[in-house]
């Protein structure tokens, strides 16, 4: 299998924090490959060294067969973490001038462009200025900068930032229908059910070190269910000490249900009898583990702690959420 990207040694530091460390990574042409990891993990710092935005200290890198993006670089589609919009631009005036700069004749870009628009609901934005479209608005927008001259390789860096769940859903098909078209993905997100959704290849990262690199089948392969969920019919059964049970080592619960986190080589048929005969259960049974189960398992440590880091700043805030 050819490969879209290829990593070898690479490394990159910032003052006294090492952002990325020793890092070998290969990702296959036509693949959907999700880096995930908490904030401040290198996945940014990744991107922006596969895309010669900054440079490695070390180690050598290989982008579409060539020595570094700036040689394939129309071959390329980029959506930035940070926005990239001119705002003082008028959108179809801003997506048709990067449609040029991508190789597109002016009939091409503005029929791609007006195409796009209506694609991601935007349609009406054509002669508003960026800077009048919400955050979310703006994100969609950067997105269809990104594809629309029809790269090879496509990278999106925290992609989903701004958007409400509808539109998030939106920009998962939008993905999927980018990667079935033949197209090499890379997307990165502290958000890990993104990545359980759109993936079928994974990249952890978490402090400059790679974790985890593994086709998603793989991973579910190798990582058995060690997560029992019980929903009690009685909401004052939440508080019983369902920690108290064997092979328990974590209780999580959300909204009335309990996630019982099991130790290795638990006894999971004796330890749901166990929670039946706790307390009356709307359900009880054995759940796959979520990519933070599996990242938490890897990295060790304080799970709580661990599951807080995660989760920062992966729900947007109110400011930031649009339904545009």
């Amino acid at each position: 299998m050819t490969n879209a990207i290829e990593i070898r040694g690479l490394n990159k530091t910032f003052g006294p924090k090492r952002a990325v460390q020793n890092l070998d990574l290969d990702v296959p042409e036509g693949s959907l490959y999700g880096f995930i990891g908490p904030n401040g993990a290198g996945k940014s710092t990744t991107i922006r060294m596969i895309m010669s935005i900054i440079f490695p200290d070390s180690g050598e890198l290989r982008v579409l067969g060539k020595s570094s993006a700036v040689e394939s670089k129309d071959r390329i589609g980029y959506l930035p973490e940070e926005r990239g919009i001119y705002k003082k631009m008028k959108v179809g005036a801003f997506l048709k001038y990067i449609a040029r700069l991508k190789g597109l004749d002016s009939a091409e870009a503005d029929k791609r462009t007006k195409e796009w628009l209506v694609r991601v609901g935007l349609a009406d934005t054509y002669r508003k200025k960026c800077e009048e479209l919400s955050k979310g608005m703006q994100q969609k927008v950067q997105f269809v900068a990104s594809v629309i001259h029809e790269p090879d390789l496509l990278i999106l860096d925290e992609v989903f930032t701004g958007l409400d769940p509808e539109n998030r859903r939106l920009m998962r098909e939008l993905i999927r229908e980018q990667n079935d078209a033949g197209r090499t993905i890379i997307f990165s997100t502290h958000a890990m059910f993104e990545a359980e959704q759109l993936c079928d290849r994974l990249f952890m990262i978490r402090s400059g070190e790679k974790v985890l690199d593994m086709p998603m089948e793989e991973i579910w392969r190798t990582y058995d269910p060690k997560t029992v969920v019980v929903e009690p019919i009685d909401a004052s059964d939440i508080q019983k000490s369902w920690g108290s049970l064997p092979s328990v080592k974590e209780v999580v619960e959300t909204d009335g249900i309990i996630e019982l986190r099991l130790i290795d080589n638990a006894d999971v048929g004796e330890l749901m009898r166990q929670a039946a005969s706790m307390a009356p259960v709307r359900r009880l049974e054995l759940k796959r583990p979520s990519l933070e189960d599996v990242f938490i398992e890897l990295v060790g440590g304080d799970a709580a702690a661990i599951r807080k880091e995660l989760r920062s700043n992966v729900k947007p805030s109110l400011q930031e959420v649009s339904r545009g």
